[in-house]
């Protein structure tokens, strides 16, 4: 775990990363596309279905923006395409099991609930552009504004 909080303006940090219904996603690959890198806490839970159903609505929208949405989580790729499926979420959605590129991006932090306290995925936002550089940030995302933010935000592009 690292202490690393990528800022509007820095570099991307590079992934690859398994992703659901047999994709692999990459930086490398989408060199040269804006792309949005959500991290989300765990699939099928309430705020991360609502999180991704908004995103999947407003896919035709984004994709005339020409940006690509990739969404992040430590849920095995078993339970990312289950999730996927039971919602037809059509962009990928990628297992960061061992939270590598979770702790590049600052999003694997200390919780606490009930008293508990626990590592888990701060419910967070990158927008890249084509060049990859961070150009909006959202952190502690509330899922029901998520997607208007980013729209309005990608159109600026």
């Amino acid at each position: 775990m690292t202490a690393t909080h990528p800022q509007v303006g820095d570099a991307a940090p590079p992934f690859r990363l398994p992703a659901s219904h047999g994709r692999t996603v990459s930086s490398d690959a989408l060199s040269g596309k804006p792309y949005l890198l959500y991290f989300y806490p765990k699939a099928d839970t309430p705020g991360c279905t609502t999180q991704a159903c908004s995103l999947q609505e407003a896919l035709p929208s984004l994709g005339k923006l020409s940006l690509t949405v990739i969404g992040v989580s430590p849920d095995p790729i078993k339970a990312i395409d289950r999730f996927a499926d039971k919602f037809d979420l059509t962009f990928p959605l990628a297992s960061d099991a061992d939270h590598t590129l979770a702790d590049a991006y600052g999003t694997w932090v200390e919780k606490s609930m009930y008293g508990r306290t626990y590592w888990g995925m701060e419910r967070s936002s990158f927008l890249v552009d084509g060049s990859g550089v961070i150009r909006a940030v959202w952190r502690k995302v509330k899922p029901a504004e998520h997607t208007a933010l980013v729209a309005a935000a990608a159109a600026a592009l």
